[in-house]
């Protein structure tokens, strides 16, 4: 049985070069591309651009009728919720106490 070999540099250098050549050749083997292939591919990538453009604007447009309807719900909410409280006692001022307090004084006086 023969013992292994290793292959010089010129092989190497040899074999590197038929890869190329043998690589080169497959390359000029395939047939050319058909334009209006290439065309229909085109088409069908800006067709397929445009439809997401459109999803994406529908699905903005969605978000911001939603955003708008929470806030028109938190608006009606916060308006009932005004509504319903009961309205706050007008401040009364210090002769206007004053006068309240001697009233009382005045009727707890007669009482008596």
């Amino acid at each position: 049985m023969a013992s292994y070999k290793e292959p010089s540099f010129a092989e190497r250098t040899a074999l590197a070069q038929q890869a190329r050549e043998k690589a080169l050749a497959k390359l000029q083997a395939r047939p050319a591309i058909d334009p209006e292939q290439v065309a229909a591919r085109l088409a069908a990538l800006e067709a397929k651009k445009a439809a997401e453009v459109a999803r994406r604007e529908a699905r903005r447009a969605e978000m911001a009728q939603a955003k708008a309807d929470k806030i028109a719900a938190r608006e009606a909410a916060l308006a009932a919720a005004l509504a319903a409280a009961p309205k706050p006692k007008p401040q009364l001022t210090e002769a206007e106490k004053k006068a309240a307090r001697d009233a009382r004084f005045a009727a707890r006086k007669a009482r008596k």
